[in-house]
């Protein structure tokens, strides 16, 4: 797999079942010192068969946010950085570079947040929906060719298909 900085350019790869692996491991050195409820595989390295960027995303829900400020020092030791909310207000957002690569990012909300089910209506309605997880894939390669490696403009790009994803599935899924 190719080297790549996040801050200057944006990669993708077609999808590795070792994301699965890498995931599994990850989630069980994370029980072993944040109270979570659930620890789930999210982002596009969930989703079969699309291009990804190689970095792992996982959602984790825990009945109280204090809990997880007041373990954040095991994450540090664990290799996270912690960026508080980060953009999204009731998230706890942590990110992982292994070897000098981004591997990881955390994002813990409260149990049945609103964005912890939005995260997971859209991974669920990708894999549900093969059509429009190609759809994703594909506008994720032909960002990466237009924004010459400029990652702003490569998630500025994704911006609208994902909102639009995220309507259809809140829609599917018989919620909002």
């Amino acid at each position: 797999m190719k080297k790549f900085d996040m801050s200057q350019r944006s990669i993708v790869f077609p999808h590795d079942q070792k994301w699965i692996e890498m995931f599994k491991q990850e989630s069980e050195r994370l029980r072993t010192c944040l109270p979570l409820v659930h620890i789930r595989h999210i982002g596009s390295t969930a989703i079969p068969g699309i291009y990804a960027k190689p970095i792992i995303d996982m959602l984790g829900e825990a009945d109280d946010l204090r809990s997880v400020e007041v373990n954040t020092p095991r994450l540090v030791e664990l290799g996270y950085e912690a960026m508080g909310e980060f953009g999204i207000p009731g998230r706890r957002y942590f990110r992982k570079d292994v070897d000098g690569e981004r591997k990881f990012h955390l994002h813990v909300f409260e149990t049945d947040s609103e964005e912890a089910k939005r995260h997971l209506r859209f991974r669920d309605y990708l894999k549900a929906h093969p059509k429009q997880a190609r759809e994703y894939s594909g506008l994720k390669l032909k960002l990466v060719r237009e924004c010459e490696g400029n990652i702003d403009r490569y998630m500025d790009g994704k911006d609208p298909f994902i909102r639009e994803i995220d309507k259809l599935a809140a829609r599917f899924y018989g919620e909002r």
